[in-house]
Parts: structure tokens; sequence; C-alpha cells
């Protein structure tokens, strides 16, 4: 079940218009996609593809695939971007995205200290010209899911 006035059930309404950086891998239970507004190239978000405001409320079935998707797309990344850790994380406070969803990033070696942990958040929302472009998104969404295919 999806809810209309939701950001990530609306996008799951309409995926099969998706770009490759909104569905770059599935099964399901989750989406994996490239992160909106970001200065981090592979910056992943893992959704739920049923209309979820708590990790709670996920079913036995969702949860158990939950971790087998949290260390594969670690693994991926770490295979396609070299980072030295990802980062997983979840809150589901912004406006507008109450859907839980996990933040799977890549953190590399040479990553400021000042943007490493929870500051990492300060790569999101970045102004247009450092965010990392919709085709560079889609190239990294192609990458990953042959890498998770593989």
């Amino acid at each position: 079940m999806t809810t209309p006035d939701c950001y990530a059930c609306d996008k799951e309404a309409r995926f099969d218009t998706l770009p490759p950086r909104e569905r770059i891998a599935t099964d399901t239970h989750w989406r994996v996609v490239h992160a909106l507004d970001t200065a981090l190239p592979g910056w992943l978000v893992l959704l739920p593809r049923r209309h979820v405001t708590a990790v709670h409320e996920l079913t036995d079935a969702e949860a158990a695939a939950l971790g087998t998707w949290q260390v594969g797309l670690s693994r991926a990344l770490h295979r396609v971007t070299g980072c030295a850790k990802t980062y997983v994380i979840q809150f589901a406070e912004a406006e507008g995205f109450s859907h839980v969803h996990f933040h799977i990033v890549p953190r590399m070696d040479d990553l400021p200290r000042e943007l490493r942990g929870p500051r990492v958040f300060g790569l999101l929302q970045r102004p247009e010209q450092e965010r990392v472009r919709p085709d560079q998104a889609d190239e990294i969404a192609r990458t990953l899911r042959r890498e998770l295919t593989s």
C-alpha cells in the first residue's frame, strides 16, 4: 500500500517511468535510489516499497531482507567507489520524508573530518552547481546495478 501525499510512495506509483537513478535495484520489499541534491556520488537511499513510517512497522519479510540489502549495497559501493566504509543512517524526520528510508553513504578516505559522521548530511541540499548531475547519478546507478547482479 502506498500513500499519495508521500514523496517516496508517489515515486513508487510511477516506478515504470522512473530514470535509472530512481530504481537502481529492487525486490518485492525494497527499492534503491540515488539521493537527491547531494554532492556525494553514490549516496544511496533504501526505501520500503510500501508506506511505512517507523522501523517497528516493517513486516518480518521486510526486516529479514533489510540487513541483506544494507550489507550488499555497502559491498557494492566499496567495489564501485573505493570507499573506506559506508554509513547506514535512518531518521525519516524531514518534512515530506517521513516514509522510512535508510541512507547508505560511501565514506571516502579523503572526506574532510568536518563532514564525517552525522555531519555528512552537510553534503545534502547543496547548491545546484555542487550536486551530482542526473546523468552522473544514472551512470552510477547502472554501474551499481551491474555490480549487484554479478
